[in-house]
This record gives C-alpha cells, structure tokens and sequence, in this order.
C-alpha cells in the first residue's frame, strides 16, 4: 500500500513538475513516510512510476498529453533524420508514451567519435553544452551528453561508441523497448494519428 502511495506521488511530481525519477522517488517517500527510513521493499521501481504516470497522463491530462507526444515524436523524428549518420535511437518519456509539458528529447547517438557529432553540430551553429550520462547498460564509465534547445525544445544526445549498437534495442522485463529507430518511432507516430 505504501508502496502504491509512493508512486502515486511521484507519478504526479513528474508530471506536473518535469522531476526525474530518482529526484521524484525520494521526494514522494519523503512526503507519505516523513523522516521515517525507507526500506527497499517499500520504494517503487521505475516500472511501477512509470505505470502511475500514465495513469496521472489518462485521468488529468487527457486532454493535452497525447498531442504533446504527438509533437514532441514528430519533432523527434526529424532531428533523426538530421543525424541518421549517427544511427540514433529515442529513449526516454517521448518513446515510452508518457511525455509531458516538462519533457526533453532523449536521443542515444552510436558515432565513430563523439567529435564528429560535435562537428556536426557546430557547423549547423547549434549552441550546445557537454555532460555525462550513465552508460544505458550499467557500465561504471559515463557517456559523453550533448544538451541544446532545438524548435524550443530541450534535446539530449547520448554520445556511445559504435560497438554498443548491438545492446541497444533489446526489450525490457515488460516487453517494451527501452530504444527505438526512426522506422519505429514513424510507426508509433501513423499509430497513433489513426486513433
């Protein structure tokens, strides 16, 4: 039950307020137990948050979400175009279906160099700032992040080497896929313009 109660809490945290998983976790847990110690069995995983999110997305914002997603995939679909050289793959809240007002792109990019992506970019004068993200499948090493504003909206690429390709459109535990090419993100897109 309280683990139920948690994820309710952050489900709507990361709706209403663009908060990231972890940040919403702690933050909910905070908020239904106090300063009491939380447990491990007693925090949702991101599964379970994600569900409450699209639950929170059905019930309060039916009437704007789908066509935030619908926007934020069209637009995710032309900057692929842009950097098919770069075999990219969506990730994140604009794939999974459960993006929002506060949600960026999420793009995992597999160059021959990190450089030439940057390069890339330069030359189409696009003003950008580099950080680290972890690596997509747990390796002690981060990633080097690309992060800019591109038709107002946040957009970061992932920057992994070419060899990581082969582990990055394996389905999770649910039966999702954590990372979609542009022929599927198209097909989520024709798929949801038909309903």
């Amino acid at each position: 039950m309280l683990r139920a109660e948690i994820a309710a809490a952050a489900a709507r945290m990361i709706a209403e307020d663009g908060a990231d998983y972890a940040t919403a976790k702690k933050k909910a847990a905070k908020q239904v137990l106090g300063n009491t110690k939380v447990r491990g069995e007693i925090m949702p995983d991101n599964a379970q948050i994600e569900e409450e999110v699209r639950i929170y997305n059905d019930i309060f914002l039916a009437d704007t979400q789908p066509a935030r997603l619908l926007h934020l995939r069209r637009l995710a679909v032309r900057l692929m175009d842009d950097l098919a050289r770069f075999s990219p793959y969506l990730t994140g809240a604009v794939l999974n279906g459960t993006a929002g007002e506060h949600s960026d792109i999420h793009l995992q990019l597999f160059p021959e160099s990190a450089k030439d992506v940057e390069i890339f970019l330069l030359n189409k004068n696009v003003d950008f700032e580099v950080s680290e993200t972890s690596h997509f499948n747990g390796r002690s090493e981060p990633v080097e992040t690309v992060s800019f504003m591109w038709h107002n909206e946040g957009v970061h690429l992932a920057l992994y080497e070419t060899d990581d390709v082969r582990g990055a459109v394996k389905a999770g535990p649910d039966g999702r896929l954590a990372r979609a090419n542009v022929e599927t993100v198209r097909a989520l897109i024709a798929d949801s313009e038909q309903k």
